[in-house]
């Protein structure tokens, strides 16, 4: 496994976790968003895993992009190594958990909304501040309307406010928030909930809600019963589960 500077990865019990780790906030430079792109890059390909946990090490879970990097000789790189982040985020086929702590804004909130889920401690705070230095935040201006609205994500990206972590639960853009004692110790029981699943039925639940947003209704239903009737209905696993509840055990999963 190749060794990283500003990231730490390992795969656990089918629990891939990425661990930012670059001193003191871990703000994001080209180098880092290099590693991150390493990782997931081998991540899309990897029909083992459950799911994947995005961590961090120190006070802040990201506080941004380096603003050296947004220098008009460095922007175009930085763009694109940013942008392929959030594209290989997005071809991930198993949930991915943004467990956020301490402060994550700019870029590092956009990061972390890529994200299916955020499970956040409470003294966690979210927002997007580049207006503040004459920017706007490209992926934000995408993914924000998609889970708070455009009305919210107008708001959030032009007044650049910071949010606790309870108002990011309210707006709907968090799932969960946690006392800060508790934090760890709810990220995993999130984790092992799906861990308890099949790595093909995790997938196939995923793509079943991903593949139909943004379709009409008709187009939606037909398109998911066939997902369920021709690839969910002729999977082992799926057999398996059938089996096993009738027989009152727990399944074993082939992840085929």
């Amino acid at each position: 496994m190749p060794e990283y500077k500003f990231i730490k990865f390992e795969i656990r019990e089918g629990v891939a976790n990425i661990i930012f780790d670059r001193p003191k906030h871990n703000v994001f430079n080209i180098e880092m968003l290099n590693e991150l792109n390493s990782v997931l890059e081998g991540l899309t390909k990897d029909a083992e895993i459950k799911c994947v946990v995005f961590r961090a090490e120190g006070p802040s879970w990201c506080a941004g992009v380096d603003v050296g990097d947004h220098k008009p000789e460095l922007v175009d790189q930085m763009i694109s190594t940013f942008n392929r982040v959030f594209e290989l985020t997005d071809r991930i086929e198993v949930p991915t958990i943004a467990a956020v702590q301490g402060a994550c804004l700019g870029g590092g909130m956009e990061a972390a909304i890529a994200c299916d889920i955020i499970v956040a401690s409470k003294k966690a705070v979210f927002g997007q501040p580049e207006i503040k230095l004459g920017f706007f935040p490209p992926y934000a201006a995408i993914r924000l309307p998609q889970l708070v609205g455009p009305a919210k994500a107008i708001e959030i990206c032009t007044t650049g406010k910071i949010y606790t972590a309870d108002d990011a639960r309210m707006m709907g853009f968090v799932s969960r928030v946690a006392e800060d004692d508790k934090f760890a110790s709810e990220v995993d029981s999130y984790v092992k909930e799906i861990c308890a699943c099949s790595p093909l039925i995790i997938r196939l639940n995923k793509r079943a809600v991903k593949q139909n947003m943004g379709k009409d209704f008709s187009r939606s239903i037909n398109d998911v019963s066939d997902l369920f009737l021709n690839t969910l209905m002729k999977t082992e696993d799926t057999l398996e589960g059938i089996k096993s509840f009738y027989e009152k055990r727990k399944p074993a999963w082939k992840n085929r």
